[in-house]
């Protein structure tokens, strides 16, 4: 896997944008970041999973996946070494990472709506029982 192609992949996600962050690409979605390249340096790139998927990542593809030091790798920031990389193991890995945050983001922002819905809907039978009563 090129740099290239990783970036490509990662672009391939719906409302993905790529910017910059520490000096490096990396790729967002609902403005967080799930993917990074040139970590630790520009033959590695990231996926931001989470501790169990990267475990799961990590045993099966060992050549290719590495939990990135410190802190951020136990919290499931996992490195990718590019050139162990193949399409089959990088693309499961990567829509991991995209799905945790726009899931996320996309039942949060569900929520807000309904949220709104049920306060309207709360004023709706409140005036109905005032002009009833």
């Amino acid at each position: 896997m090129t740099a290239e192609g990783f970036r490509k992949l990662a672009l391939s996600f719906p409302d993905t944008a790529e910017s910059r962050h520490m000096h490096h690409p990396d790729f967002r979605v609902r403005g967080k970041i799930f993917a990074t390249l040139g970590y630790p340096d520009k033959s590695w790139g990231m996926v931001k999973l989470t501790p169990a998927q990267q475990t799961k990542f990590v045993i099966a593809h060992p050549e290719v996946f590495v939990p990135a030091n410190g802190a951020w790798g136990r919290a499931g920031a996992t490195t990718v070494n590019l050139r162990a990389a193949r399409i089959s193991s990088l693309l499961p890995a990567m829509e991991a990472a995209w799905s945790n945050l726009a899931l996320k983001g996309l039942a949060r922002q569900l929520k807000a709506g309904a949220g709104r819905r049920r306060t309207s809907a709360s004023k709706s039978s409140a005036t109905r029982r005032r002009t009833q009563g």
